[in-house]
């Protein structure tokens, strides 16, 4: 099964990035070609003969997989980045953190009215920067067709604050 795979290779790191934390490492899975195309393959099943045509992998571990998820669907794929880091017009949006503020931003043309959009990231932990990425996304005229993502930290209830915003949700592996 795909999500005991993942849960074998992932590293847990104590204490990073700051103390108390136990940070799920994914590069280990990068080290064995064969469960990347098995991840790519499930990451897409769900959402094939969906429609949508552009992946927006959020920064920054979303760009490992989205890009890859991306092709598998015969999709677009765009970046939503930290606030500075893309270089040319941007939409942005600033989203509260549970320790203070971020902000993301997108090219002004990665989104055309009426796109159909899944948001890919890595982690889901408590839905904020994803949630901010569908926001952005809506605001530039996409339609949020759902959320992919490898895993999912469930005791941070990431999961009903984007079925707030859409109820198409996968996820590989839960802790």
């Amino acid at each position: 099964m795909i999500e005991d795979k993942i849960k074998a290779a992932v590293r847990d790191v104590p204490d990073f990035p700051s103390p108390g934390i136990l940070f799920k490492d994914i590069s280990p899975l990068f080290q064995d070609p064969d469960l990347c195309r098995e991840i790519i393959q499930a990451l897409a099943e769900p959402w094939k003969n969906s429609g949508i045509n552009v992946v927006a992998g959020v920064e920054s571990r979303g760009f490992l997989f989205g890009p890859q998820l991306a092709l598998a669907l015969n999709a677009s794929f765009i970046p939503v980045r930290k606030k500075g880091k893309l270089p040319y017009e941007t939409h942005s949006l600033a989203y509260d953190l549970e320790y203070g503020q971020a902000e993301i931003e997108m090219h002004t043309d990665a989104i055309s009215k009426g796109d159909k959009v899944l948001v890919h990231d890595d982690l889901l932990a408590t839905g904020g920067t994803a949630a901010a990425a569908s926001d952005l996304i809506s605001i530039a005229g996409g339609e949020i067709c759902g959320f992919s993502f490898l895993i999912e930290l469930s005791f941070l209830n990431g999961t009903p604050k984007l079925k707030e915003r859409c109820r198409n949700i996968s996820i590989l592996a839960r802790w």
